[in-house]
């Protein structure tokens, strides 16, 4: 049988659009996370103690909840092209800003305005894909944009650290590894410009029917969220199901920047004869098994029309992987459960991405999806503090998971809670 005209239609628009978001989406956890392998050399150059460390890793998303909002608004009016390619630009500065901080006074401005240069890059990127996909390919185009996360992880890692052996104008190797990657991501900003059509009638590549259809497709679907989701300003800010959403959003985002802002300093505690470089490619394995899962979660969910069951029972697996292992006997053994727990938190993301798109249409997209992602990294801001001392007050990294092992099962019965979004 042959393909129809709206497979083909959305095909051309995956294969298009997707590589590029994902790309985006790939430069802005590096440059986020960078600070995470940069610290285990960083750190006693500057000085900075493990608290000192947890505010500077967590301070960027402060800036981020600030400008989070304003920033999806703005793309909403200029377009995707242009926006997107001006976060882009601007954070890559920033990142090579990094390269010059003294200490933790200028560590903390310049992790701060990282957070205000990236505002609105996912939320964006997420209406983006709205704009161009209907629900029941969202599922999986969001899984396999939110995968990048852990392809950032797998991939970002060894390049970091390897990036760190380099010494170039005496310069240190985590002051090389902010400068290389801060022009990466300037390149690629700039030439986000030329890649990314705001809307589907600036697609060159589809023909007049193909828009036509996919335009009508997504028109059809707006009018049914006016019926049954949120698609005024104020439903995306004060509608129960987007404040459940939200609370649902921070304690994953808990999870997942507590497990990518700590894991090599604590796989470094469990494994002290590996090198830098050895400790990355063990986060790159774990975060594998992350992103494959992520995809197919999302892909599944599409398939069957279900979204909060298939969050819940990933937040399910991930609090029994952490939770085992805070108490493994062995590093080995806990490095197994660790990878369990990255399992079942990046099986969520897409599904519960694709699940905030079934509800918000209309005027409450831009808004709500920024809300909710904004309130949401705020638990980048309390993960790194929350872990930091439960390591402290434990005296090993095993409070530090079983912290991580609470925000899943706080994450998992929020999830089972929210309401379902009917679908055609």
């Amino acid at each position: 049988m042959g393909e129809s005209l709206e497979d083909g239609a959305l095909r051309k628009v995956n294969r298009r659009l997707l590589p590029i978001a994902m790309l985006l989406f790939f430069m802005s956890l590096l440059d986020r996370t960078n600070i995470s392998f940069a610290a285990l050399d960083m750190n006693k150059d500057l000085g900075l103690s493990l608290d000192q460390y947890g505010v500077a890793a967590s301070i960027f998303y402060v800036g981020y909840f600030l400008f989070e909002i304003p920033s999806n608004f703005v793309l909403q009016r200029v377009g995707a092209r242009i926006w997107l390619s001006r976060i882009m630009i601007t954070w890559g500065l920033v990142v090579i800003a990094n390269a010059f901080v003294q200490g933790r006074t200028s560590l903390y401005t310049v992790r701060f305005l990282l957070g205000v240069a990236e505002a609105g890059l996912l939320p964006g990127l997420l209406l983006y894909l709205a704009l161009w996909l209907p629900a029941h390919q969202r599922g999986l185009a969001f899984g396999t944009l939110l995968s990048t996360t852990a392809i950032a992880y797998a991939v970002g890692g060894p390049f970091t650290t390897w990036l760190m052996t380099f010494s170039v104008f005496d310069l240190k190797g985590w002051q090389t590894m902010y400068i290389v990657q801060g022009i990466l991501t300037i390149g690629i900003g700039a030439a986000a410009l030329f890649l990314l059509p705001s809307y589907i009638t600036h697609a060159r590549w589809l023909a007049p029917q193909e828009k036509a259809l996919l335009q009508g497709r997504l028109d059809e679907e707006e009018n049914r969220k006016k019926v049954i989701g949120a698609t005024t300003v104020r439903q995306g800010f004060l509608d129960t199901r987007v404040l459940m959403t939200t609370a649902t959003c921070f304690f994953l985002v808990c999870a997942n920047f507590g497990t990518v802002l700590f894991l090599p300093q604590i796989l470094k505690t469990a494994f002290p004869e590996l090198t830098n470089v050895q400790i990355s490619l063990l986060v790159s394995l774990a975060f594998v098994f992350g992103g494959v899962a992520g995809i197919v979660c999302g892909r599944h969910s599409d398939r069957t029309g279900e979204r909060k069951w298939h969050i819940a029972a990933s937040a399910a697996v991930a609090t029994l992987g952490y939770a085992y292992a805070a108490f493994a006997g062995t590093p080995v053994l806990q490095f197994v459960g660790i990878c369990v727990g990255v399992l079942g938190i990046w099986s969520i993301f897409g599904v519960f991405w694709a699940h905030a798109g079934d509800l918000l249409g209309g005027a409450a997209a831009a808004g709500g999806l920024a809300f909710i992602n904004s309130f949401g990294s705020l638990g980048g801001v309390v993960a790194p503090n929350v872990l930091a001392y439960a390591k402290a007050a434990s005296g090993s990294f095993s409070g530090s998971l079983v912290a991580l092992s609470a925000f899943a099962v706080v994450t998992g019965l929020l999830a089972a809670s929210l309401r379902k979004i009917a679908r055609p």
